[in-house]
């Protein structure tokens, strides 16, 4: 059984406990050990608390497998909801940041983080955006259409985005017409077209989706 001793405040924003596990399981051989190699502390960055940067210090164990053969040889206690192995931050402030790179990314995401007290470089927010799996975007009923470069002057890709969700659903390989035709073919339930004036767009929205109203930015 996993349980925390009662956390006690260290200084400002941080917080010390230990675990008292008395065994854990392998997870090169899933077998149960509790025979304790050593104990180590590990630094875990939680959500804010009243604007205020919270670090959980936790004093952890290190438990020797008792399995003859196993590589793993000795493994570290994971404590579930608390700490995944090499992280730094708790799960609680991994899905906050998760979600603040999703709508911002990078430099502005760390800027709004750094304003509500958690701390987190824009790499790492851009890392973290990289394995979220995002939602299936569903039915969507006014879509937007625009390119972006993904190298100025050079290549280009293209931007779908749920206008009434406001959120980005797919980016197409290129701003041809051809990958947007055959998107919208097979999402006859878009009934709106918000896109950029190039000819390839208009094109793709005539001939794969006569039933959407198409709107030009100016």
């Amino acid at each position: 059984m996993w349980w925390l001793s009662r956390c006690t405040g260290t200084r400002a924003g941080s917080l010390r406990t230990r675990s008292r596990t008395r065994s854990a399981r392998c997870p090169g051989c899933g077998g149960q050990s509790g025979r304790i190699h050593g104990r180590y502390e590990r630094r875990l960055a939680d959500a804010p608390l009243g604007g205020m940067p919270v670090v959980i210090v936790v004093l952890m164990q290190r438990f020797k497998c008792l399995t003859a053969g196993c590589p793993a040889v000795t493994f570290a206690e994971q404590i579930p909801g608390l700490n995944r192995p090499h992280a730094r931050h708790t799960p609680v402030l991994r899905d906050l940041l998760g979600r603040i790179a999703q709508v911002l990314a990078g430099r502005p995401g760390a800027r709004l983080a750094r304003k509500l007290g958690m701390t987190a470089a824009k790499d790492t927010l851009l890392r973290l955006l990289r394995t979220i799996a995002l939602d299936e975007p569903g039915h969507v009923r006014v879509l937007g259409i625009d390119e972006f470069a993904l190298l100025k002057g050079h290549t280009y890709a293209t931007l779908l985005v749920d206008l009434e969700a406001r959120r980005p659903i797919y980016v197409l390989p290129s701003r041809e017409a051809q990958p947007v035709a055959r998107w919208l073919a097979d999402h006859p339930e878009v009934q709106i077209i918000c896109r950029d004036r190039a000819s390839a767009y208009a094109e793709a929205a005539r001939s794969a989706a006569p039933q959407a109203v198409q709107v030009a930015d100016a």
